[in-house]
């Protein structure tokens, strides 16, 4: 039996068919037959660039497979989008800097049987990667600010994650010192901006728990900084359009105003739960509603500040492309009501934490 034909079999038993067996049958065929590893990997090249044909970036491929895989899937993926990554064309700065961000560990390989399992599951879920708007993105080098913003990211993450209040407030204070190394306006000063007709975008991961708050926050940023923001609740992300140095601002301040929150949430908490109160989840989802839209009126103010009489029509230009770019990549969105906002002391703690927020002003616009 050649290769190519262990291949595709094991394919049209795991990934063409359903059932309880299905992903066993094709396993197995692979597990026993170690000359089609080769195939196997260029066939997950070909699932990758077919990805990005559909619209997807490396990051986006990793947040997804984190959302809905495991950890070795993870890794899995980022040695294939390496793999791939030669035979793919020129991409631009913020794709290179994604693919610099790539887990580095090798996945496990315990048994060929386990090992051609988390292949398949991994590939089903390539397969079915429904189609993005595209990012256009203009060839660059890479820059090492993004590898900062991951490692806040996944401090955050943590965080969030973790039931012991002191362990988050640890988490949420070393990933500020990381903020405050990094800060927005050497990020902005380091950026290359592009043509002031040519808005771009990017995806910055909104993810569970509390999106729908964390959405609310990234479209005050966004606004406050002349973009526009789509969050696309089922896959986890928002794609903000504007112009380079403000898409950086956006993403660099989101980040560092969400550890701000989470830091101030975790601390509010505490005293809550030390008078009584166990009600952690509604609490949580007011505070972060409070905070996002105590933001956005901080951040617009802030902004009206720097506006003026000569910048008013270079910032209706920017206005006018940024809106043409959002209505032609999104010619069709709604809007989604926030729910489970009915904690009156969660409310009261978000918007004095957002007033308590450190907001770096950016340097005026020229």
């Amino acid at each position: 039996m050649s290769t190519s034909t262990t291949v595709d079999r094991a394919f049209e038993a795991a990934l063409y068919a359903s059932g309880e067996t299905a992903l066993d049958t094709g396993a197995s065929l692979l597990a026993s037959d170690p000359a089609a590893d080769a195939e196997l990997g260029r066939r997950g090249r070909e699932f990758v660039a077919a990805a990005w044909r559909r619209g997807w970036q490396p990051a986006d491929v990793v947040r997804i497979v984190r959302r809905e895989l495991d950890d070795v899937h993870v890794l899995l993926a980022a040695e294939l989008i390496r793999a791939q990554a030669p035979d793919d064309g020129p991409r631009g700065r913020r794709w290179n800097a994604q693919l610099a961000e790539l887990p580095a560990d090798a996945p496990p390989r315990p048994d060929r049987f386990s090992y051609a399992t988390a292949v398949l599951e991994l590939y089903r879920l390539l397969l079915r990667l429904p189609s993005l708007e595209a990012l256009e993105d203009s060839p660059g080098e890479a820059r090492t600010e993004s590898r900062m913003l991951t490692r806040i990211r996944a401090l955050l993450a943590k965080a969030e994650a973790t039931g012991f209040p002191e362990e988050a407030e640890a988490l949420s204070a070393k990933a500020q010192e990381l903020m405050a190394r990094h800060s927005v306006d050497e990020a902005l000063l380091a950026a290359r901006a592009p043509s002031p007709d040519t808005p771009g975008a990017c995806r910055i991961g909104v993810e569970p728990p509390y999106e729908q708050a964390k959405a609310v926050l990234l479209d005050a940023v966004a606004g406050a900084n002349h973009c526009r923001a789509v969050w696309n609740e089922p896959l986890g992300f928002s794609t903000v359009v504007g112009f380079d140095t403000d898409l950086e601002a956006v993403e660099l301040l989101y980040t560092s105003l969400l550890v701000q929150a989470t830091t101030a949430m975790t601390k509010a908490e505490a005293a809550q739960r030390a008078g009584g109160r166990k009600r952690t989840k509604t609490f949580r989802q007011s505070f972060l509603a409070a905070y996002a839209h105590r933001i956005g009126t901080r951040l617009t103010a802030a902004a009206e500040t720097q506006v003026t009489d000569d910048l008013l029509p270079v910032l209706a230009s920017r206005e006018v492309a940024v809106t043409g770019r959002l209505d032609r990549m999104f010619p069709e969105t709604t809007t989604t009501r926030l729910r489970g906002v009915r904690d009156a002391a969660g409310w009261t703690e978000g918007a004095q934490a957002a007033d308590r927020a450190q907001v770096r002003h950016r340097p005026p616009l020229r």
